[in-house]
């Protein structure tokens, strides 16, 4: 099948683009000898899950106990929780991943410890797990002149073994101009060394330090204080990504494809992509570089200005070939939201139709058993 014979909209997924992507991210982590666990909220794929693996990943940092146990189902055999569980019910099933694979929790708080200690005392487990610093997001994680407590107070658990900090550096989506990325970069390295050597001052081994975006992974990939580099927008990129400056339109490689519906005036077209596949938002934490709704793609003079639930407007500025009945691709402002609007991607190499890729570990996925 050829891709304009395909309905729309439908997201299409350029293979190309993505093992490039996936290639250049992973050749940087092994010429700067850091471990990559990216993120794998970004795609919710056992596909592509498994592609990052075998590119030479050595685990998945996860969204939810969903995806672990779809991982590890799958035969991953690393996962790392980015946050503490504190649900009992989820915490039983994270335990019972540890008969398949090496799982690593998150903590910035003694009461989430607590329960995982109590579980695993239980059954005579212990796990590894990091202590969560806050640099700068303000979300989890605690600041570096408070590690050495936490780790104190962290101690009293015999199941639960330290091996280090992570953080996640989230608020660089917040940044006004792509200039701000590498001061922010900067403070992710000073956060995280300082934090490392308060812990080492107070007796503590600190076997890795882990740390996690896209935009900033560039410039902190060969700081010797990092072990573990932890992106997880990479493999498709989006609209906040090209505003950043962190990677080119070629790069984009989740596209939604659609079709050219009706052009009401000179200066509009509709398109019959809408919220419930571009979605609303302009990132995570708001990106003031985001003007619109989708980029599209290889048309500079064609702007989203707005979408409803199953069309979208797009205003043309100046001149254009395109007519309806033509077929557009945007590039979505935030491709995480995007790839858990669909249950598949259409990977596609050159024009042709070439593999289906499910998404399937999006949303709630495992149902409870009444």
């Amino acid at each position: 099948m050829k891709l304009n014979e395909l309905s729309t909209p439908n997201f299409i997924l350029n293979l190309d683009a993505l093992e490039n992507n996936l290639k250049v991210v992973q050749d940087l982590c092994n010429k700067n000898n850091k471990q990559l666990w990216p993120m794998t909220k970004t795609h919710k794929s056992t596909k592509l899950a498994k592609m990052q693996i075998e590119y030479g990943a050595k685990g998945l940092l996860v969204g939810t106990i969903d995806e672990a146990e779809a991982f590890v189902n799958g035969g991953v055999e690393g996962i790392t929780f980015p946050y503490p569980i504190s649900n009992i019910a989820n915490i039983k099933r994270a335990i019972e991943l540890t008969k398949k694979a090496r799982i690593i929790l998150s903590f910035d708080n003694v009461d989430a410890a607590k329960a995982w200690n109590d579980e695993l005392s239980k059954q005579n487990i212990t796990l590894e797990y990091f202590i969560l610093i806050n640099s700068g997001l303000n979300r989890l994680g605690v600041k570096p002149e408070d590690v050495a407590s936490l780790a104190k107070e962290l101690k009293q658990f015999n199941n639960l073994k330290l091996i280090g900090i992570s953080t996640h550096p989230g608020h660089v989506y917040g940044v006004m101009s792509a200039e701000e990325v590498s001061p922010i970069s900067k403070q992710e390295i000073e956060v995280m060394s300082k934090s490392k050597r308060l812990l080492i001052e107070n007796g503590f081994d600190v076997e890795f330090v882990a740390t996690g975006s896209t935009p900033t992974f560039f410039d902190v990939v060969d700081n010797e204080v990092f072990d573990i580099l932890r992106p997880g927008n990479y493999p498709f990129y989006d609209n906040i990504q090209l505003s950043l400056d962190i990677c080119k339109e070629e790069d984009c490689s989740l596209t939604a494809l659609g079709t050219i519906i009706s052009r009401p005036s000179k200066n509009l077209f509709i398109v019959d992509v809408g919220s419930k596949c571009l979605g609303l938002d302009k990132g995570a934490h708001g990106s003031a570089l985001i003007t619109g709704f989708g980029k599209v793609k290889g048309h500079e003079n064609l702007n989203v200005i707005g979408l409803s639930e199953e069309v979208g407007k797009i205003e043309i500025v100046g001149n254009t070939d395109l007519k309806v009945g033509d077929k557009i691709e945007i590039i979505p402002n935030h491709s995480c939201s995007c790839a858990n609007m669909t249950s598949y991607v259409v990977g596609y190499r050159g024009d042709e139709v070439v593999e289906i890729i499910d998404i399937d570990v999006r949303g709630n996925s495992k149902k409870p058993l009444l």
